[in-house]
């Protein structure tokens, strides 16, 4: 898929964090639960995406954050897959087991089963996180079907990311 493919306002985010990551010289890696590699694909439909865009992960399963990004069991355990804690542990081992400068993780309940009490189906947890910077995460509660929710989880993830350079 190019980036011209995309919808108009999401290639819009991927060619201006493109041109930012690039301006910086800066890397960008993704870690994925709801998502399923959505963000990483929407970023790399632009060419030449690989002078800025380094790897992402579908860590879909908790056994898959703890081992491909080194979550800590127990922090799902005590907080819930579907939690900031999480989300910033994603993004904080995304960036420890790559060269990025910048990562990116989601974590959510896409629907149209998986809703527990207190997390809806939409609920997301977004999460970004700068080398040698705090890790911040964004609670979403999204609306839609099942591809409605990853949609918006991917343009809120790019849109989180932009905001993130332009104040950086």
């Amino acid at each position: 898929m190019a980036v011209n493919e995309l919808e108009p306002a999401l290639a819009s985010e991927v060619e201006r964090l493109a041109d930012a990551l690039r301006a910086r010289g800066w890397l960008l890696a993704a870690a994925e639960s709801c998502s399923g590699g959505l963000i990483a694909a929407a970023c790399t439909s632009l060419a030449g995406s690989s002078d800025w865009f380094e790897r992402g992960w579908v860590t879909y399963s908790n056994a898959a954050k703890s081992d491909s990004l080194g979550v800590p069991a127990a922090l799902i355990a005590q907080h819930g897959a579907v939690s900031a804690e999480v989300a910033r542990a994603m993004a904080d081992g995304a960036l420890a087991h790559s060269s990025a400068q910048l990562a990116v993780a989601v974590t959510g309940i896409a629907g149209p089963s998986g809703a527990t009490p207190g997390k809806p189906v939409g609920t997301v947890w977004l999460a970004i996180a700068r080398r040698g910077s705090s890790t911040d995460a964004h609670l979403l509660q999204l609306s839609g079907d099942r591809a409605a929710v990853r949609r918006q989880t991917v343009e809120h993830a790019l849109r989180a990311l932009n905001a993130r350079l332009a104040a950086a």
